[in-house]
């Protein structure tokens, strides 16, 4: 059973709570840009998982089904504890190939490139993942564990993750040894070079202190979060692909057939020497580093806001609900995934008004059809309305003036 969709609300009293902690102790870890990045990320990842059949769930399905192999008994608590700990190992070795080699940094890098720390960061999935995850995780299920065990824990051990994600929580003495903290997390969302590339463990750091990537939290030395290869964008569809497409740019401007072979399989990073074109530079420097932050009018933030409300109720009571056939939860999901694109255009200080207008006059235009032609009266009234709403609100919210940083 997967757990986290219930867990979901608790998430966000979470970070609600959490915003009002860093608030009222004058510390506050959230930028409303960065957020709504994340949490539009997560959106999508939980979104795609309706319309995109995991390998691994299917592949896992067929042996099971099909082959009368022997299974532990999922009624022993001590099966549990054990496929909670393996799965536990298993995740280190996925979490470690992931940030090693490039085709799994690909699909992983999105969970890292907020350049904030909170609550929200832990809600920063990528969108790829289930092509490649399910991989490392085969051992698992080959060893006997059932596969309705199998998803339990991995739920769980997903659930414990959400709250390292913070800066207000403090090293917690003895239990740093044992299990992952939001001190030592803290370490593996850095880019310092004493820190990046550490501490891959999912609930117990005991991995890392065992095969040499453990690094402990320095009081000296403050985490700078976020990827060295910056994006500077809240685009979700461009966080989720850009590492893609770099990939495919060096095998195409390679000049030999043996590093374009190379190239996804290749330390994160490495690239062709016999690239045509320049070779992409790592210019990080922590005493020059500076957050992404195109500064934008407070009605553009709100407006974002009410974008990203919209969607939470989209995916919590539309998606959710099973109601909508195959067809119908794509052109959802698009249009979800296009709006959290025209709102990055909004918060990242880029001309959006045109976009926007086609955004919404195509909204409309499926509200009226969906009214006619689909018997969906109440979802297709609810289009209608939002998208005139908004079409009345753009002239309040005006184009988006960058506001040169301080």
């Amino acid at each position: 059973m997967d757990y986290v969709p219930y867990a979901v609300p608790f998430f966000l009293l979470a970070i609600l709570i959490e915003l009002a902690y860093g608030i009222i102790k004058k510390n506050n870890t959230y930028r409303l840009n960065d957020a709504i990045s994340s949490l539009f990320m997560g959106s999508l990842r939980s979104a795609n998982k309706l319309i995109i059949i995991s390998f691994g769930g299917y592949i896992f399905y067929l042996i099971e089904t099909h082959n009368g192999l022997w299974r532990m008994d999922a009624s022993s608590p001590l099966v549990w504890i054990f496929a909670f700990v393996v799965y536990d190992f298993f995740y280190y070795w996925f979490h470690r190939m992931s940030h090693e080699r490039q085709l799994f940094w690909a699909s992983h890098v999105a969970h890292h490139q907020s350049e904030d720390y909170n609550l929200s960061t832990a809600l920063r999935q990528t969108g790829t993942g289930a092509f490649v995850t399910w991989v490392f995780f085969i051992p698992v299920f080959l060893i006997g564990v059932p596969s309705y065990v199998f998803v339990s824990v991995a739920s769980v051990n997903l659930i414990y993750q959400f709250w390292v994600h913070s800066e207000h929580i403090p090293k917690l003495g003895w239990y740093e040894k044992f299990f992952v903290t939001a001190s030592n997390h803290r370490v593996h969302h850095a880019q310092n070079e004493n820190y990046i590339d550490k501490n891959y463990g999912g609930v117990f750091i005991i991995w890392d202190r065992m095969f040499g990537t453990y690094k402990e939290e320095e009081d000296h030395e403050t985490p700078i979060y976020g990827i060295r290869s910056k994006i500077n964008t809240f685009n979700p569809i461009w966080a989720n692909l850009h590492i893609y497409v770099k990939m495919a740019k060096d095998i195409w401007h390679a000049q030999s057939w043996k590093e374009k072979f190379f190239v996804p399989f290749a330390r994160t990073g490495w690239q062709p020497a016999s690239l045509s074109i320049p070779a992409d530079k790592n210019d990080f420097d922590p005493t020059t580093f500076k957050k992404y932050n195109p500064e934008v009018p407070a009605t553009i933030k709100f407006y974002a806001f009410i974008q990203f409300f919209t969607l939470s109720l989209v995916g919590l009571v539309l998606l959710e609900s099973g109601t909508l056939n195959y067809q119908q939860l794509w052109v959802t999901i698009s249009m979800m995934a296009f709006t959290m694109y025209c709102t990055s255009l909004w918060l990242d200080g880029k001309e959006g008004f045109t976009m926007e207008i086609a955004r919404l006059v195509l909204c409309l235009a499926l509200g009226v059809y969906a009214y006619i032609e689909m018997s969906i009266a109440a979802v297709a009234v609810s289009l209608m309305i939002y998208s005139i709403l908004n079409i009345l609100a753009l002239p309040w919210i005006n184009r988006p003036q960058v506001i040169p940083e301080a």
